[in-house]
């Protein structure tokens, strides 16, 4: 059995550099691979192409990576509750490709497969079709997209083994598996790291297969976006 273990977060980045294209995990806050953004934040790679749902919040997440002006372009389906990434935005410091979310789901999981596009109903018609190829199909037309091409894809789950196979936690689970093998080299971070063996096969979410490199994540803050309480009585 092939040992992906890292030591650390800096091991499992070794060969980041500028102006790569990167995926990232999570959607808002839950599930975001806290511990890799903390470090390319510190190491101060530029020129960066992120594909992620969204882009975190001002001072959390991938928002410290905008701040930091590190992030050239974003490919989203949600500009969220970050304010920075509104600002630069609409100042055209950050090109920024909104796409429809299951558009954006469906592209990382065609990289995954090995499929180089696929055909979507989602937006035929309207801005997201412009210049894109289109076809009928049964009547109905569709959009062709194509499947995305990263470098790195960053991925945070709850637990795994040094094989790299992958158990995710309630929402946390959003788009982390179907950006796992999307990339050039997919780099899990869990909460929990296990000899090989100790997972039940029957709850596995990803295999090992899809993944690079493994390392046990540290001080994750789980941050919440948006908390709502009701009303004492």
């Amino acid at each position: 059995m092939i040992n992906k273990k890292v030591a650390n977060v800096s091991e499992a980045l070794v060969g980041v550099k500028d102006n790569m294209t990167f995926m990232f995990g999570g959607f808002g806050l839950s599930g975001i691979p806290e511990n890799a953004i903390a470090k390319l934040v510190q190491i101060g790679v530029k020129g960066l192409k992120c594909i992620s749902n969204n882009a975190g919040v001002d001072d959390f997440g991938l928002g410290l990576l905008l701040q930091g002006k590190q992030i050239d372009k974003m490919t989203s389906s949600y500009v969220g509750e970050n304010d920075e990434f509104e600002r630069q935005m609409l100042s055209g410091e950050l090109e920024v490709e909104l796409i429809p979310q299951g558009t954006l789901a469906e592209r990382c999981r065609a990289a995954q497969a090995g499929f180089p596009a696929i055909y979507t109903p989602a937006g035929y018609g309207t801005e997201v079709a412009e210049g894109k190829e289109t076809r009928e199909f049964n009547g109905k037309m569709y959009v062709l997209e194509h499947a995305f091409d990263a470098d790195f894809g960053f991925i945070k789950a709850w637990k795994g083994d040094a094989a790299g196979n992958l158990i995710f936690k309630g929402t946390a689970r959003n788009f982390n598996p179907n950006m796992c093998g999307a990339a050039k080299i997919t780099v899990a971070e869990v909460e929990e790291l296990v000899p090989v063996g100790e997972l039940d096969p029957n709850q596995i979410h990803i295999p090992g297969i899809f993944v690079q490199r493994i390392f046990k994540g540290e001080h994750y803050e789980k941050r919440i976006e948006q908390r709502t309480v009701r009303q004492r009585d």
